[in-house]
């Protein structure tokens, strides 16, 4: 843990300031005023006394040892405020000002001399360009803003200064305590995982609350957060994910796969939870920190209002949660203390007139019911709800054994009660989607932390089919490896692969047919033509050698007229397979995270619908099962509207060869298999269409024609 930066006994402050207004003196004010049990150094040559501190002119002139300096002087002076920080024996320094690799690379130059500084004095660095930091447990705000929130177990980390200063000014009208506030600014040296590490080992932290603009090293990343999320809750607002910031991409992994999906694959593989706003942000941390976690997904709504209840019970079911009726001793035993007109189901309706001792009747009995994992309560202030009463008798009734989450709606009539849930452990939410937001997230956190343990399968492969076609493309210099090639790699990973060949004419083409059987398939073969449909380049269901030939010939024809620079192979005869229903397998290489798989439906359900998941590889059965139930459309696999079920097992088993693949050939940048023919149990899948990018080869012999 970095003890010397977050529970240092002495801070200097080095550009300390008689001057309010100057960040110098705020720094000095607020250590004074947090209450700060150990030494306050300021240093300033132009100053006797900092607020009543003495204040010398240099740290040689304290002439004694440090634990962490605050650098608050202009930029040109902060090298020579680290030298002498270094000497005093600083383990920590925060440099506070700007101006550095956010300016140009004059400015990144000198924060580059910074962090060498430090690095070979085994000091470590926050900033510069950062807020400076809080431990609201140390009695330490050594940050330049005055907002103190109180002590409470969520700590921050924020890539943005100025979102700190908003978030510690928002938890002092919220009353929402705090532990650590951490602006990690440029992040020369200490970045996220450093931090995350720290406050997954600090006892006093319950939950890890976290906004980022990017992510330096994923691989980091992935490891510690994964371990932070064992220990506890993290929760990750993520910004700058669009597209604009992705690579060109040519396949269609690629170019569904933005940034976006890549750190959402990433948090989902590392228990991370992630948060889609600041509200979510700090909705989800307040859940985690005052409520045990569930033990499943079974929720039910307790209401006062018919209108709440429905808005609850479709939040909760659109996405994910289980609106489960109370088992029927619990319904009867509700009937029995409830009016005529209540309902006993899902929402429980204690209906308009209820009084704390009627709601009170419904909550414990619902509290009792083991069918049910999580409670959210729902009250609007009408003639008999007495809201306050009623807080205070739920949060003495509530056993701590479930998670109990409230939506007291309304404003005036309902703010006492809300500040006493919230002194009490009970968040409360200002609408029903907001409650079953932050419960759902709960839900999702406890079954990550109960997963099965990871076993990523081996299967038994041809490696060395696989480094021919690679050394191939290699030796041509052409990093596009087309249907044939991409076949031959599949192949060499047991996948299904139609018999067929490349015709260089329409005799050749005849005669391959007559071979493998009709009906055949012609596609175009050509590295520079990467959708052959675009261009008329396939033919289906031939069954005669007629028809073969006049294909042949009239596809050369066409091609050549729509794309006369293209290099032309010749065509690939193939087998006409079996129909069936046509999926879309991938891989795109992250470059923060590495593979990144892909599974989704063709046809509308991939080009207009974008109906796809992501999965980081290596994956296990259950994540290939689990990238399956992700999709929207999933229902269709499994036989929904009278169509017939295909074989999960087989898509789920192809992923994880896919992921084989791409974990065991780091040059693979792309891959396609477009489509992939599943049918019910008993037929064997195969690949209809695949190709491949490589990377590290350089410029292709042709440029390529694409739509």
């Amino acid at each position: 843990m970095l003890e010397s930066l977050l529970y240092p006994n002495t801070v200097a402050v080095i550009g300390a300031s008689r001057s309010p207004g100057k960040v110098g003196h705020a720094v000095v004010v607020n250590l004074i005023n947090s209450g700060y049990q150990g030494a306050i150094i300021p240093v300033n040559p132009q100053a006797g006394t900092v607020l009543g501190l003495p204040c010398y002119a240099s740290l040689e002139a304290y002439g004694q040892p440090i634990d962490m300096a605050v650098i608050v002087v202009p930029p040109p002076a902060v090298k020579p405020a680290l030298e002498s920080a270094i000497r005093a024996g600083a383990k920590a320094v925060v440099v506070i000002t700007a101006g550095f690799k956010e300016v140009g690379p004059e400015g990144a130059a000198m924060e580059q001399e910074l962090v060498a500084l430090c690095t070979n004095a085994g000091v470590r660095l926050m900033g510069p360009n950062c807020l400076g930091v809080l431990n609201m447990h140390h009695r330490m705000n050594a940050t330049f803003t005055a907002s103190q929130p109180p002590v409470g177990g969520i700590s921050v980390i924020s890539q943005s200064g100025a979102l700190c200063v908003a978030i510690l000014d928002w938890a002092v009208k919220e009353k929402l305590g705090l532990g650590k506030v951490i602006s990690i600014g440029n992040k020369a040296d200490l970045n996220e995982a450093d931090f995350l590490q720290a406050l997954a080992e600090d006892p006093d932290t319950k939950v890890i609350a976290s906004y980022l603009e990017n992510i330096e090293d994923g691989n980091k990343f992935l490891q510690v957060a994964e371990e932070a999320a064992g220990i506890k809750p993290v929760v990750i607002l993520k910004v700058g994910v669009t597209q604009a910031g992705a690579k060109a991409a040519s396949s269609h992994t690629g170019s569904l796969a933005g940034a976006d999906m890549a750190y959402g694959a990433a948090f989902k593989r590392a228990g991370v939870i992630r948060a889609e706003n600041f509200e979510q942000l700090f909705d989800f941390a307040r859940a985690f920190v005052a409520q045990p976690l569930p033990q499943g997904n079974r929720v039910c709504v307790i209401t006062n209002a018919g209108g709440p209840g429905i808005m609850a019970a479709d939040a909760a079911e659109t996405i994910g949660l289980r609106m489960v009726s109370p088992a029927e001793e619990i319904r009867q035993r509700l009937r029995e203390a409830l009016p005529v007109a209540a309902s006993v189901g899902n929402p429980v309706d204690v209906i308009g007139d209820a009084d704390p001792d009627r709601y009170m009747a419904a909550f414990e009995l619902v509290q009792q019911d083991k069918t049910i994992d999580g409670i959210i309560v729902l009250v609007t202030p009408q003639n008999m709800t007495q809201p306050l009463a009623l807080a205070q008798r739920l949060s003495a009734a509530h056993q701590g054994t479930k998670p109990v989450l409230a939506a007291f709606m309304g404003g005036e009539e309902v703010s006492s009660a809300t500040d006493h849930l919230m002194a009490a452990g009970i968040p409360n939410y200002p609408s029903p989607e907001r409650a079953v937001s932050a419960l759902k997230a709960m839900c999702d956190y406890s079954a990550w932390r109960n997963r099965p343990p990871r076993i990523v399968a081996r299967f038994g492969v041809n490696r060395r089919r696989v480094d021919r076609v690679i050394q191939w493309h290699v030796r041509s210099g052409n990093k596009q490896v087309g249907e044939v090639e991409a076949k031959e790699i599949l192949r060499a990973y047991d996948f299904n692969i139609l018999a067929g060949q490349i015709a260089r004419n329409a005799d050749e083409a005849v005669e391959i047919a007559e071979r493998i059987g009709y009906p055949v398939v012609l596609k175009i073969c050509s590295p520079d033509i990467i959708h052959k449909s675009d261009f008329g380049g396939v033919r289906i269901n031939l069954a005669n050698a007629e028809q073969v030939r006049d294909a042949f010939d009239l596809m050369m024809v066409r091609i050549q007229r729509r794309a006369p620079s293209a290099h032309l192979r010749g065509a690939f005869v193939e087998k006409m397979g079996t129909r069936g229903r046509e999926v879309i397998l991938g891989m795109t290489r992250d470059p923060n995270f590495g593979p990144l798989l892909m599974f989704g439906l063709g046809g509308i359900f991939v080009e207009v619908m974008k109906d796809v998941t992501f999965y980081l590889a290596p994956i296990t059965q259950d994540e290939a099962m689990q990238m399956l139930k992700g999709t929207r459309s999933y229902a269709l696999l499994k036989g929904a509207r009278g169509q017939a079920p295909v074989d999960l097992e087989a898509i789920a088993r192809a992923l994880q060869r896919i992921s084989q693949l791409a974990t065991d050939y780091p040059q693979i940048m792309e891959l396609d298999i477009n489509p992939f023919i599943v049918g019910p149990v008993g037929m064997r899948a195969y690949v209809a269409d695949a190709r491949m990018s490589l990377a590290g080869i350089g410029n292709q012999d042709h440029d390529e024609v694409s739509h």
